[in-house]
């Protein structure tokens, strides 16, 4: 857990240094360059923005419909008793009406946090698996990962509007041009590496809340099991229901996109065919070595979401 942690506080810290040093730089030796001002104040106005009115857009782009305990009492009571468990304001729960079976969680902050499972997930799992779910979505918000992830990803967005504004527009105004595209270029190489900078703290977050459903009293066999079902579930769907949550699907618990994927690697842990992952079946997985070709650590570098089979082998060496 410290591991991840330290990580976790190493990347933000990386991630502000570079956007400070960058701006620093460009601000002492080249802020006559006009417009340079302008757009980091747009990126900073969008971030604001983003995060005032993200949960709107979020609850309109997955039709979330929000309920009460008389409406769901099953569901309206896991996520009662994880709360307390979490020790966190009682959030509020909604479906959204879309058939990705999924979970995710969003908000401004502990006191506005929205908790979400889509209507394809509720007759999926059962009961061990969707509070373990529930437990992982509950996380994020304990850990206020959420704000985290949008304020480090203006960091691209700023870097993209340096590179863009000095490659293009500061060369018309500037002798030295040589200089203002050196800084150009490198600010949009400082795009690129933040941007992947920025996705591995995304994989690291889905990291900390499977670890915090688990401290959450959840057993990581009921979590992977979740996950294969998940990914069982999404790979049947067409490729015009996966796009409703195209956009969106670093919010999930897993990335429906690699669904079909995701079922060839993780059939291989179900032995006995069961459509589950039991403890012996995690167990065994403990033991294994698991070694990714340069295809899947390609993937993974891109993607949002941990490797699922380096997911699930972690999860083996949880204890409940």
């Amino acid at each position: 857990m410290w591991s991840l942690q330290l990580r976790m506080w190493l990347l933000v810290t990386l991630l502000f240094g570079i956007i400070y040093a960058l701006v620093v730089i460009v601000g002492s030796s080249f802020l006559h360059v006009g417009g340079f001002s302008f757009y980091l104040i747009i990126s900073l106005v969008m971030m604001v923005v983003q995060y005032m009115l993200g949960p709107k857009i979020v609850e309109w782009s997955m039709r979330v419909k929000y309920i009460k305990r008389d409406q769901n009492p099953r569901l309206f009571q896991m996520v009662e008793s994880l709360s307390v468990r979490a020790n966190i304001p009682m959030p509020k729960i909604g479906i959204a009406q879309i058939a990705i079976p999924n979970a995710f969680a969003f908000g401004r902050s502990l006191k506005d946090g929205r908790v979400c499972v889509t209507s394809g997930i509720l007759n999926l799992l059962d009961e061990e698996e969707l509070k373990a779910v529930l437990g992982h979505e509950l996380s994020h918000l304990k850990n206020r990962d959420v704000l985290t992830i949008t304020l480090l990803s203006v960091i691209p967005m700023v870097m993209y509007r340096i590179a863009w504004q000095f490659l293009f527009f500061g060369r018309r105004r500037d002798e030295r041009s040589g200089n203002t595209v050196l800084i150009g270029m490198a600010a949009f190489l400082f795009y690129f590496v933040t941007n992947l900078l920025v996705l591995y703290a995304s994989r690291i977050r889905e990291y900390f809340a499977d670890r915090g459903s688990v401290l959450l009293g959840n057993q990581p066999k009921a979590l992977a099991s979740s996950l294969y079902k998940l990914a069982y579930g999404s790979a049947k769907l067409n490729k015009e229901e996966l796009k409703q949550a195209e956009g969106l699907k670093a919010f999930f618990i897993n990335d429906p996109s690699q669904a079909r994927k995701e079922v060839l690697e993780l059939s291989q842990l179900d032995l006995d065919k069961s459509g589950t992952i039991d403890s012996s079946e995690l167990e065994l997985l403990r033991k294994s070595n698991i070694r990714l070709n340069l295809g899947d650590k390609m993937l993974e570098l891109l993607s949002t979401h941990p490797n699922m089979l380096k997911r699930i082998k972690k999860l083996s060496e949880y204890k409940a």
